[in-house]
């Protein structure tokens, strides 16, 4: 089986080896990928003691398991890594992970803090990265204003958005 955090390695030679063999990620983006596989696979606990100790208690693990076993994950995209190599005592990792909950479609983008004690990576805490705002060009036109193409008809009976009757 392929490892969901999308390596291309077998899951066994990637991301199994930290949360079922209890070896330690050696950077960021290694636990952030491995965290990502944990929510794949239902492995809550590796979750727990990947994060924070000083906010851990914190967790609602109730809501952790049910995002991750309601979830159909579908994919994991890494936007940006800054820092969070063998040497460093901290990181970020930007991604977005993909899943979805009942037939809808959800995109996780965040950008994420960890950091490093005693040699062991710890996730922080991320933050949710904006969808940028859609920014109007041109003034929107108002329903009762003259349509754009010239008719002479009101904007809502021209070109408008159209209710439906039924």
């Amino acid at each position: 089986m392929f490892c969901p955090c999308e390596t291309g390695k077998d899951y066994q030679d990637c991301c199994a080896k930290f949360i079922e063999k209890g070896a330690k990620p050696a950077t960021a983006v290694e636990l952030m990928r491995s965290r990502y596989s944990a929510f794949v696979v239902g492995e809550v606990q590796y979750l727990l003691d990947t994060h924070d100790p000083r906010s851990r208690e914190e967790l609602d693990v109730n809501e952790i398991e049910a995002w991750s076993k309601n979830s159909e994950w579908k994919g994991l995209n890494i936007i940006e890594i800054t820092d969070g190599d063998k040497n460093d005592t901290d990181g970020k990792v930007e991604f977005i992970a993909s899943f979805e909950v009942d037939g809808e479609e959800h995109h996780h983008h965040e950008r994420a803090d960890f950091f490093r004690k005693g040699g062991v990576w710890f996730y922080k805490d991320g933050k949710m990265v904006d969808v940028e705002t859609f920014v109007r060009e041109t003034p929107k036109i108002g329903r009762n204003e003259p349509c754009h193409c010239g008719s002479g008809k009101k904007y809502k009976k021209c070109h408008g958005p159209q209710e439906l009757s039924l």
